[in-house]
């Protein structure tokens, strides 16, 4: 090789090497194609979720609630000889005017806002603070305690419902926003990922099915939305676990949507019952039996559909309408998705015998506003 193809094919490899250099630091520095909101190094994710904010905050809204609250007031000593008497009453009963916060979630153009029932929960006066700040005076629809969620109604017309995501779109690992309230502060949007789905042990409401996500859940965002990457709507922010630091609880969408419609056609959620309340049976088994499956009747509703059937206390119940039942999670969901006035057979054990009846249902909500 002459000297000229010698000085070419060097030129030709120093400029490969700056080449490759040049790109290494651009992949490092502007990932994606370069702007802010692009994708992450490897396409693994995008740099901003700017864009799902701004999908999703103009349907959140602030709620600010007062309720009169009675408290009787005691006398406290410092004395410790006198403390044996702290825990008297030092006067008459008084009232005062209780601030609540929280945020809702407009999921309906025609003005229909989801949010907890706490957040609402013996209310005088709510009143709802858009997006775009005006505020407006809200009245509730209707409320499920049983799921901790509450319909409001704010007046008007063309609100920004926020977009639902797909059923059955949200898996373990996914990126999730909380947008809320947080201690009065106003509109915060915070970041996680879903931990965990189902959750239903957590004894925060009766009916349990919950997404737990770290995602910081503060007092005052209850009620808020937790949002996907794209800003959809995939539950309704409800707890932060007392003392778990990164544990937070949301309801699914599509549970809180089904409450929704019932509540407004109906003006309560209709919801099968045997009129008993149970636990799982394995807490009332010997630490040494062999482990067992189903719900363990630990009360039932004089004249109601199960002490009609003849179940008694300490009845277990082990299959509902054929099916087999885990636990008593299992049997609140089944019974709670059978239509009111259907008659079905349910079957277990009471001591060592085996026992079969046939329970007609009744409606749980209106057994509950006549109770």
């Amino acid at each position: 090789m002459n000297a000229a193809s010698t000085r070419i094919a060097w030129f030709a490899l120093q400029s490969a090497i700056v080449g490759l250099a040049i790109a290494f630091v651009l992949t490092q520095f502007w990932p994606g194609d370069g702007t802010s909101e692009g994708r992450g190094a490897g396409g693994s994710g995008p740099t901003s979720y700017a864009p799902a904010v701004r999908r999703a905050t103009p349907s959140v809204v602030n709620i600010y609630t007062r309720r009169l609250v009675t408290e009787q007031p005691f006398r406290v000593f410092s004395d410790p000889v006198l403390q044996r008497f702290t825990g008297v009453p030092a006067g008459p009963q008084r009232s005062r005017l209780q601030r609540i916060l929280g945020a809702g979630v407009i999921v309906r153009e025609d003005g229909y806002v989801l949010t907890n029932y706490h957040v609402v929960q013996g209310a005088g006066d709510i009143l709802a603070e858009l997006g775009d700040g005006r505020v407006t005076p809200a009245r509730v629809v209707g409320t499920d305690r049983d799921t901790d969620l509450a319909v409001l109604k704010i007046d008007g017309e063309g609100f920004a419902a926020i977009p639902v995501a797909a059923a059955e779109s949200l898996s373990v690992g996914d990126v999730v926003l909380a947008i809320g309230n947080p201690l009065g502060l106003g509109q915060t949007v915070t970041l996680g990922i879903v931990s965990a789905t189902g959750r239903n042990q957590t004894s925060l409401s009766r009916y349990e099915d919950f997404i737990q996500t770290d995602a910081a859940i503060n007092q005052g965002s209850s009620g808020g939305a937790l949002v996907n990457s794209a800003g959809e709507l995939v539950g309704i922010n409800s707890a932060l676990s007392e003392g778990g630091q990164g544990i937070g609880f949301a309801i699914p969408v599509r549970a809180a949507l089904r409450v929704l419609e019932q509540i407004i056609a109906n003006g309560h959620v209709v919801r099968g019952w045997i009129g008993a309340e149970y636990t799982d049976a394995a807490l009332s088994a010997s630490p040494l039996a062999e482990p067992v499956a189903g719900a363990q009747i630990a009360l039932i509703l004089p004249g109601g559909p199960a002490d009609v059937a003849g179940l008694r206390q300490g009845d277990i119940i082990q299959t509902f309408d054929g099916q087999p039942i885990r636990d008593e999670a299992d049997l609140r969901g089944r019974e709670s998705g059978t239509q009111p006035g259907s008659t079905v057979v349910v079957t277990g054990r009471r001591g060592g015998a085996a026992i079969e009846v046939k329970v007609t249902l009744l409606d749980r909500g209106v057994a509950m506003q006549q109770s």
